[in-house]
């Protein structure tokens, strides 16, 4: 059977996954009764209620007599270690572009990485019955993005077609006909994608998705680049700089057919399969039979720019809540996710029992505490610190983020204040139809942290922020951080309603009356600016004597409740956030007051 790879890439939130539901639906991949679940290939769970794409992942459709591998990929930045991978597996690329917002900073760095390894993308403008739509000033857009990345003349002269993914419809002229659905994607992926190029020799496959099956182990997925593989054969896996890691044997060859992923006697050179079977093997790595002594050259990915410490929790309420507690389990899960996410390191720290986890950024990695949480793991996990280096002149360099926002025009006076403040230059400001201006930032990612939710306040919630790793630059100096102290408590027991009543001139609260907590906790947001100990514990005096007029019900102002997100932005470095399946606590690093004004007196004289 003919073959065709490809990728469909595009920012966050422009509809991949819906593309793809449709894509199968059409392609007959489903039956005409059956029940699909929308965004079918979302399966995991926070991919569902976040509505992003977190793993990359394989489908394949028939069209015409040819087999078509669709890959999914993920539109966020934070996860972009995944993209880099896929695009070593396809011989083409669908870059959907949203009908009004146009190409967005994640569409930037995808594009530029699919560019760099030769691949000529289909542009398909979709959304285009929104009442905002613009489509062909979006086609423009793509066109000088095209050509600020150094496109060829071959990428240049790229293919457009309009439509809707969730109406399921393409066609060459924005305003339709929708009655053709996407033959016309299909046909112009069979036509201007080539037939995968494949070399003589040997089986011989990178790996590019890994995951872990309960019951064939280690599954991975890459496509073949020469030679076929066929379960009970002997292969081998050499390292990128062709060390021997292991010698086994293939267990499963699976295919991926439609949402299925079924066995097969055979995978063939330039199908995109999975094999089960090995236990070292992992991304980056080549698979291959055993008489071949050189690795296939594979991507270099891009490095992580923040870090954080994941610590075994030491609070009171320890191991009251999740099951998976101790140094060595945390360890083992930390290091599984490494093998399978390449854009991930883990370290483990001097201190005991504490490991330094670095990333893409803070939603990569508060994914990962999430799904941790999820498991029965009990953590605690500091501020995000940005990773810096060195050059060769010896000076300090940190790492820039592009940064959009799109934002009313009535607010932009204050974002542009607040970005200034963060040591933000602006190099764009641009209406963007309806009263909206986008403006374009260069920042650094350490001034970046916990300004999604201040943004959103500033602006009533209209502000939508993009962010892409841009440069390494020389230290910006200091940022002014948090200007709020913070309300310690400092006994252990259950919250009292009328304690946090009598509290509630001294600030907001982050807890509700009845919680546990213990000293050290931080239990509200100090209006001034140093931190202040409080007794949540106090309950009303009791007296004999009748007072003259009802007492009054304490009514409490609700608390400012704190995400997993929003709680590792806030805090200091001197304060931690306590994950267990059931609760997140901040709490300061040192709980017994007279730890902290030590560590205070030794951080001020050093």
């Amino acid at each position: 059977m003919n073959l065709r790879n490809i990728a469909i890439i595009a920012h966050v939130d422009h509809g991949k996954t819906t593309l793809v539901d449709a894509l199968l639906r059409q392609s007959g991949a489903f039956r005409d009764n059956q029940r699909v679940a929308e965004r079918a290939l979302d399966s995991g769970d926070l991919e569902k209620e976040r509505g992003i794409t977190i793993l990359a992942k394989a489908t394949s459709v028939v069209w015409k007599d040819t087999r078509i591998n669709i890959v999914d990929t993920p539109g966020h930045a934070d996860f972009g270690g995944e993209v880099e991978r896929i695009l070593n597996m396809v011989d083409g690329a669908v870059l959907l572009v949203d009908a009004a917002e146009g190409p967005m900073p994640q569409t930037k760095f995808v594009v530029a990485k699919a560019l760099k390894v030769g691949l000529r993308p289909i542009v398909a403008v979709n959304k285009v019955d929104r009442a905002d739509a613009r489509p062909n000033e979006v086609v423009n857009e793509v066109f000088d993005l095209f050509a600020a990345l150094d496109a060829s003349n071959e990428q240049l002269d790229f293919p457009i077609l309009f439509g809707s993914g969730r109406d399921g419809w393409m066609s060459a002229d924005p305003a339709g006909p929708g009655d053709a659905g996407l033959a016309p994607l299909f046909d112009l992926v069979l036509s201007h994608v080539p037939a995968p190029a494949v070399a003589d020799g040997p089986f011989r496959m990178i790996g590019t998705i890994l995951e872990a099956d309960p019951f064939l182990g280690r599954i991975v997925t890459g496509r073949l680049h020469s030679g076929a593989v066929r379960p009970n054969q002997t292969v081998k896996v050499l390292a990128r700089d062709g060390r021997l890691l292991e010698t086994g044997r293939v267990t499963r060859v699976l295919a991926f057919r439609g949402l299925d992923r079924q066995a097969i006697d055979e995978g063939r050179a330039g199908d995109i399969v999975a094999i089960a079977g090995l236990s070292k093997g992992s991304v980056a790595d080549t698979f291959c039979a055993p008489e071949v002594s050189e690795p296939l050259p594979a991507q270099p990915i891009d490095p992580p720019t923040v870090t954080m410490s994941f610590l075994v929790n030491d609070s009171p309420l320890a191991g009251t809540e999740g099951a998976k507690v101790t140094s060595r389990v945390i360890r083992d899960r930390l290091m599984r996710e490494a093998e399978g996410n390449v854009a991930l390191r883990i370290e483990e720290a001097d201190e005991k029992d504490a490991f330094h986890v670095s990333g893409r950024g803070e939603l990569q990695l508060a994914v990962l505490i999430e799904q941790m949480r999820r498991e029965g793991f009990e953590l605690a996990v500091s501020r995000p610190r940005v990773i810096t280096r060195q050059d060769a002149a010896g000076r300090l360099l940190e790492p820039v983020e592009e940064v959009v926002i799109d934002v009313d025009e009535v607010h932009s006076g204050v974002v542009v204040q607040k970005m200034s403040e963060r040591k933000g230059d602006m190099v764009e400001l641009r209406p963007s139809g309806g009263d909206r201006v986008r403006l374009v930032f260069h920042c650094p990612t350490r001034g970046l942290i916990g300004y999604q939710s201040e943004l959103l306040t500033d602006t009533r919630g209209t502000a939508v922020m993009n962010r892409l790793f841009h440069a390494w630059q020389p230290w910006k100096g200091d940022i002014a951080g948090r200007t709020n102290g913070v309300l310690i408590a400092n006994e252990a027991g259950e919250a009292v309603a009328y304690a946090l009543w009598n509290l509630e001139d001294r600030g907001p609260m982050i807890i509700d009356p009845g919680t546990r907590v213990y000293q050290g906790m931080i239990v509200g947001i100090h209006s001034r600016d140093n931190d202040l100990e409080v007794n949540v514990l106090k309950g009303k005096k009791l007296t004999n004597i009748r007072a003259a007029g009802k007492d009054e019900a304490v009514k409490l102002t609700p608390p400012i409740r704190m995400t997993l997100e929003r709680a590792l932005a806030w805090i200091q470095d001197d304060e931690l956030v306590e994950v267990t399946p059931k609760s997140i606590r901040l709490r300061k690093r040192f709980l017994d007051p007279h730890e902290r004004k030590r560590s205070e007196k030794a951080r001020a004289a050093g």
